[in-house]
């Protein structure tokens, strides 16, 4: 199961994810999205955990709770939605 991790801190990387959420079952892959060029996060990020049970248990301990000072927003991922091509009017 794929998970969405929204508000995460600045400071945080893939493996401090990956740590989190491995006190609820074996994490197959975390990861932090970041700006293309700037290479900075864009404070959220995915979680894959093999186990939809675990996964689950993840969600609603991970959910709400404090990372940094920030309260996380945690839930199962939606597929990305299809968005017509960028247009640059420059």
């Amino acid at each position: 199961m794929e998970i969405y991790v929204g508000n995460l801190p600045w400071s945080i990387n893939d493996q401090d994810l990956a740590d989190a959420f491995g006190a609820y079952g074996n994490v197959e892959k975390a990861s932090i999205i970041s700006d293309r060029q700037s290479g900075r996060s864009k404070g959220f990020g995915f979680v894959t955990m093999n186990d939809a049970e675990e996964a689950n248990k993840a969600i609603e301990g991970m959910n709400g709770t404090e990372m940094d000072g920030r309260s996380l927003k945690v839930n199962e991922a939606k597929p990305r939605e299809d968005r017509p091509p960028r247009q640059d009017n420059w």
